[in-house]
C-alpha cells in the first residue's frame, strides 16, 4: 500500500523553518530563505530558531513547541530542519501528531532528522531526506533536487557502478536515513519497519568498528533479512583505530548482508555530501543495479 503523500507544493505556500536539534545563526540561514522565496513561498521562521543552549537551539521544551506550532498550522504546507546536529530524539515524545496526521505536510531534513522521518513513516505519510538550510550555498542539485520532489516534477537518478554493488532490481518503499539514528531508535515506537522494502542508510564520522556494531545490531533486530533492496550513501569521514579494523565502511556493510539476495547500491550520491540528492522516503522506488551501474526512478 503506498503511503500518503503531503500535498505538492504551489506558489504562496508556506515553509517553516525549525532547529530542532543544533543551533544556527541568521547568516547560516540567509541563503535558503532567499532560494525559498525565489520559489514563490513564504517564508516563516520558528519563534525559538535562533535561541541557544550549549549545542543545542534552545531547550528541549523550546524546540519541541516550534516543531509542534509548526505541525499544527494548517497554512503552513512544509516544515524543514534548519541543520541537524544531535538533539531531535530528545524532543520526539514530547511531540503531539494528531492534528498533523489529520492534515500531513512535507518534512525535510536528513541527519539527525532521521528521527522524524523514522516516526512519521509508521503514520503510514511520506516525508522528504534532503538537504537543509545549513547546506543551501554548498551545492545547487541538492537543492535543485529537493525543489522536484516538493513541487512534483519528474526526476530520477542515475549513480556509477561500484565494485562492491550486487546486481538485480527491486520495487518497492524506500524507507531510512541516518544509520546511527536507525541504530539508536530501534526498540523504540520510532523505529521504522523495513520489511519488504528498500533501505537507504548513510552515516559521518564513525568508527569502523562502531559502525559494523551497528550493522549487526539492525541485523540482530531483522531490519536486514527481508529487504527488497539496500542503498548505500554517503559513509563519510570514518575513523579507524590504532590497530586496523581490516575492511572499509563499505565492506562491513556488505559482510552484513551477505545472506541475503537482494541489490545493493553503494555510492549513492545522498547523506553527508554536498551533492545530497533528495530521497521521498516512503515512496515507491525502482531500483536497478546492474553492471554499469545504477538507475533509480519513482
Amino acid at each position: 500500500m503506498n503511503l500518503i503523500q503531503p500535498p505538492l507544493l504551489k506558489k504562496g505556500d508556506k515553509i517553516a523553518i525549525v532547529a530542532s536539534a543544533r543551533k544556527i545563526s541568521m547568516e547560516e540561514l540567509q541563503a535558503s530563505i532567499e532560494i525559498f522565496k525565489n520559489w514563490g513561498l513564504e517564508v516563516v521562521l520558528s519563534k525559538n530558531l535562533l535561541g541557544s543552549d550549549n549545542q543545542y537551539s534552545g531547550k528541549d521544551a523550546e524546540r519541541a513547541s516550534d516543531l509542534q506550532v509548526a505541525l499544527d498550522d494548517d497554512s503552513i504546507k512544509a516544515i524543514i530542519s534548519a541543520r541537524g546536529g544531535y538533539g531531535t530524539i530528545r524532543i520526539i515524545d514530547k511531540l503531539d501528531f494528531t492534528k498533523f496526521k489529520q492534515n500531513p505536510k512535507w518534512v525535510i531534513g536528513y541527519s539527525d532528522i532521521t528521527v522524524l522521518h523514522s516516526h512519521i513513516h509508521n503514520f503510514g505519510i511520506e516525508t522528504l531526506h534532503a538537504t537543509m538550510p545549513i547546506n543551501f550555498s554548498v551545492n545547487k542539485d541538492a537543492v535543485e533536487t529537493m525543489r522536484k520532489v516538493l513541487f512534483g516534477e519528474k526526476f530520477n537518478y542515475e549513480i556509477q557502478t561500484h565494485i562492491l554493488n550486487r546486481v538485480g532490481v527491486a520495487e518497492a518503499e524506500v524507507v531510512g536515513g541516518n544509520l546511527s539514528l536507525l541504530y539508536a531508535l530501534t526498540g523504540s515506537a520510532s523505529s521504522m519497519h523495513t520489511k519488504g522494502k528498500i533501505l537507504f542508510i548513510e552515516d559521518l564520522d564513525e568508527y569502523l568498528y562502531h559502525l559494523d556494531r551497528m550493522m549487526v545490531s539492525l541485523k540482530r533486530n531483522g531490519k536486514l533479512s527481508d529487504l527488497a533492496g539496500l542503498i548505500v550513501g554517503g559513509m563519510t569521514d570514518m575513523k579507524d583505530n590504532q590497530i586496523p579494523f581490516g575492511k572499509t565502511a563499505e565492506e562491513i556493510i556488505l559482510d552484513a548482508v551477505k545472506e541475503y539476495n537482494y541489490p545493493v547500491c553503494f555510492n549513492f550520491s545522498a547523506g553527508h555530501l554536498d551533492k545530497n540528492l533528495a530521497i521521498p522516503l516512503g515512496r515507491k522506488m525502482k531500483l536497478i543495479v546492474d553492471e554499469k551501474g545504477t538507475n533509480v526512478s519513482f
